[in-house]
């Protein structure tokens, strides 16, 4: 019933840019917490950003000034536009919600979060 899709990764090079989006569906993103998280491989999933349900953003100290999250109630999406993107910023992105959005961490996630499938974003030139 409740669903999410993540879709707009790819390769890119270091220094480029993407935009994810986040399709919601069964429920309202404005009516929760929405995050982003990203898992490298060997490393445990972390979070990335998160939109409040006001509207604030919050950011990992590792993306602040490169990342911004939006969301477009009209289309029940969120979007994480990406740029001056790093190597170290390659893995699979998730969205999640509900989602506690945190100012050093970006997002944490429960035992309550539910998941799109992700989309896997690789950079390197």
């Amino acid at each position: 019933q409740v669903q999410l899709v993540e879709s707009g990764g790819g390769l890119v090079q270091p220094g480029g840019s993407l935009r994810l989006s986040c399709g919601a569906s069964g429920f309202t993103l404005e009516d929760t917490a929405t995050g982003w998280f990203r898992q490298a491989p060997g490393r445990e999933r972390e979070g990335v950003s998160c939109i409040s349900r006001d509207g604030t953003a919050y950011y990992a100290d590792s993306v602040k000034g490169r990342f911004t999250i939006s969301r477009d109630s009209a289309e029940n999406t969120v979007w994480l536009q990406m740029s001056s993107l790093e190597p170290g910023d390659t893995g699979v992105y998730y969205c999640g919600a509900p989602s506690i959005c945190t100012y050093s961490t970006g997002s944490y996630a429960s035992p309550q979060t539910n998941w799109g499938r992700g989309t896997r974003v690789t950079v390197s030139s």
